[in-house]
């Protein structure tokens, strides 16, 4: 199951921060087909966020095929985006490099813009 974390300050929508993090799930493989979503109320509940907005994001990740409601039963995931297991090797050099980050003074908004710039550089029009 994916715990949800709303950051509130991001300036990101919050439904959009719902389906990020889903989909984040499903590329590192900790969400893959059959698996059930919180329901929207234990969402609410962890975040308190309105319904409303969880279920926006829910009919989101509906509309672009990667989950199914399921009446009375909830929202499943009908298929994965895990091309990046959550134990890679790349994510074990991701996961030095950023203690070494760490070590060498970086904080988080540092690490981001030196992490964004590189993927800029390399993934130009990449984007999906």
């Amino acid at each position: 199951m994916v715990d949800y974390r709303i950051d509130r300050r991001s300036g990101v929508a919050t439904y959009v921060q719902i389906v990020q993090q889903t989909k984040q799930a499903l590329r590192l493989g900790l969400l893959e087909p059959g698996d059930k979503l919180p329901t929207a109320r234990e969402v609410v509940e962890a975040t308190a966020i309105n319904p409303n907005t969880v279920l926006k994001a829910y009919r989101e990740l509906e509309r672009e095929g990667l989950v199914e409601a399921r009446r009375g039963l909830g929202t499943f995931v009908r298929r994965g985006l895990n091309t990046a297991p959550a134990e890679s090797p790349l994510r074990t050099e991701l996961e030095a490099w950023a203690v070494r980050a760490r070590e060498a003074g970086l904080d988080h908004d540092d690490v981001d813009a030196l992490f964004t710039a590189v993927l800029d550089t390399h993934f130009k029009g990449d984007e999906s």
